[in-house]
């Protein structure tokens, strides 16, 4: 029994890393848009001047600044996300009451995810900052926040250990957290509710192929972003500005932002984030529900 969860968990952590690879390579470059417009909105009016201006700016490999972080961010936070996952969802059969084998009810398996995104966050807070340091390093130097930018993973790295020490690599943290923890609740209970919805004919959602599991990832995405984005807002802030100094925190710089900004500021990049959930967020579960299929299939594992 300890041997097949202790497999099990190797499943769930393969298969999240082969989905967080396939989400990154697909909406990469709306994420760097996306941060870009969070840290600078008044360098860019909408995600077409964006876009232009980063391509004559540093070419179009501009758009995949950061993509060595972002491919360690989202291997190691879908790695423990889907991880956890498998562990909160046993937990949440558990405190429910419910036998080992039972289905578990979209609403469950949103608390299940919102409970796995808390042990996530831990994994995925180092490498998300290297990234957005990276994405927005270009701005620092227009800008004139910083003379001179550390353009590669190691530079950025090493700056973080000799200016602020291994704790550094929190800087953003809380809103990480903060972001995370219902943010994954909607995403999981988004995906789910989209799968149940193509399994009303009868289905099993085992069954479902690739084009319904696109649309549930995308729903489950957009779900997401709507309801946490002006606290990604803030960690973005918070990540990059940090290269200058310590920052406010959470509240203190939410309040700088809507006292100096604007309210709309919080979503200055929303439109390229929404616009990467349905393709990124659809081969996030692709990739991971073949590969984990594929996986329990090859050692005769019981899928619950």
């Amino acid at each position: 029994m300890q041997l097949n969860s202790a497999l099990q968990a190797a499943i769930d952590l393969t298969a999240g890393a082969a989905g967080g690879t396939a989400c990154v390579l697909v909406g990469q470059p709306f994420d760097t848009a996306k941060v870009k417009m969070q840290t600078f909105p008044n360098l860019y009016r909408g995600l077409i001047e964006c876009a232009v201006k980063t391509y004559k700016q540093v070419g179009f490999r501009g758009f995949y600044k950061g993509t060595s972080p972002a491919l360690l961010a989202n291997i190691a936070e879908n790695s423990v996300l889907f991880m956890s996952y498998g562990f909160c969802q046993k937990a949440v059969r558990k405190l429910s009451g419910l036998d080992k084998h039972a289905v578990l009810s979209d609403l469950q398996n949103a608390a299940a995810g919102s409970f796995a995104a808390a042990f996530a966050s831990l994994a995925l807070c180092p490498t998300e900052l290297v990234k957005c340091r990276l994405q927005a390093m270009h701005e620092m130097q227009l800008s004139g926040k910083i003379t001179r930018g550390q353009n590669t993973v190691w530079a950025v790295v090493k700056s973080i250990l000799q200016n602020e020490g291994p704790l550094g690599f929190y800087q953003g943290l809380s809103s990480t957290l903060l972001r995370e923890v219902p943010g994954y609740f909607f995403f999981f209970g988004g995906y789910e509710l989209g799968r149940s919805f193509f399994t009303s004919g009868g289905k099993s959602k085992d069954e479902l192929g690739v084009l319904p599991l696109i649309v549930s990832g995308g729903f489950g995405g957009i779900s997401l972003w709507l309801i946490v984005f002006p606290v990604d807002c803030v960690k973005s802030r918070i990540q990059v500005l940090s290269m200058t100094g310590k920052q406010a925190g959470f509240m203190g710089t939410l309040v700088s932002i809507v006292r100096n900004e604007g309210l709309l500021a919080l979503y200055s990049g929303l439109k390229p984030t929404l616009i990467r959930a349905f393709p990124a967020n659809g081969a996030l579960f692709v990739a991971y529900e073949h590969s984990r299929k594929l996986m329990m299939k090859q050692f005769d594992l019981d899928p619950y």
